[in-house]
C-alpha cells in the first residue's frame, strides 16, 4: 500500500541563481521521522528537432558536473512564470540557430524523482529554418547535425551519457513509428 508522507517541518538550506536545497522532516510509514533533501529547480525544455532532410541538431558543451564536453539535444532552463513552448522555441533558436514553423509537446518528465523537483518538458520541433545562434554570455557551444540512424548507434554503444538526450532519441523514434503507422518497440529504435 502506497504511503503520502506528511511534511513536519521544511528548512531552506540554500538560495541561488539555478536551485534552491530545502531540508524536510517527514513522517514516514510506521510514525519515524526521516530527513529528505529536496533541489528545488524552475524545470526546463528539451527540443528533439528534425530537418526537412531527417537530420538531428544536437550541441556539444563542456559540462563541469561531468569534468567533460558532452553531446546533447538543445535544452535550456525556465525563468519562473516562463511559458515551455515558447522556452523551447527560444532555446532552439539560441543554441543551434534553427528556428521551428512547427513545435509539438511530446511529454513531461521529472529529471530526478528522487530528490529535484525538476521537470523537463519535451518538444518536437520541425519546419525548421537555418539561421544566426545567439548564445547566453559565457555558452561556448558547437553545433552539429546527426541522423537518427547515427543517433540510435551511439547510444547503444554509450556514447550519449545524457539521459534527457537518450530519453529524445526515443521519443522521435517513437514519433516516426506512429508517422509511418508502425508499433514501436525498442527493436524499431534501438535494433
Amino acid at each position: 500500500m502506497t504511503y503520502e508522507e506528511k511534511t513536519l517541518s521544511s528548512e531552506m538550506l540554500y538560495t541561488g541563481k539555478i536551485i534552491n536545497l530545502r531540508r524536510d522532516i517527514v513522517m514516514t510509514k510506521g510514525g519515524r521521522e526521516s530527513a529528505r533533501e529536496i533541489v528545488e529547480h524552475n524545470g526546463g525544455v528539451v527540443i528533439v528537432a528534425r530537418t526537412d532532410d531527417g537530420m538531428v541538431p544536437l550541441v556539444s558543451q563542456y559540462r563541469k558536473a561531468a569534468e567533460k564536453v558532452v553531446l546533447e539535444i538543445p535544452a535550456g532552463k525556465l525563468e519562473a512564470g516562463e511559458d515551455p513552448r515558447e522556452a523551447a522555441l527560444r532555446e532552439l533558436r539560441e543554441e543551434t540557430g534553427f528556428s521551428a514553423r512547427d513545435i509539438r509537446w511530446l511529454t513531461d518528465a521529472y529529471s530526478s524523482i528522487g530528490y529535484s523537483t525538476e521537470v523537463l518538458h519535451f518538444y518536437l520541433a520541425t519546419g525548421l529554418t537555418p539561421g544566426e545562434t545567439d548564445f547566453d554570455e559565457g555558452e561556448a557551444i558547437d553545433v552539429s547535425l546527426m541522423s537518427v540512424d547515427e543517433l540510435r548507434g551511439m547510444a547503444l554503444r554509450g556514447e550519449i551519457e545524457d539521459q534527457k538526450t537518450i530519453m529524445a532519441i526515443l521519443l522521435l523514434c517513437a514519433v516516426m513509428d506512429a508517422e509511418t503507422e508502425t508499433s514501436f518497440s525498442l527493436d524499431t529504435c534501438f535494433g
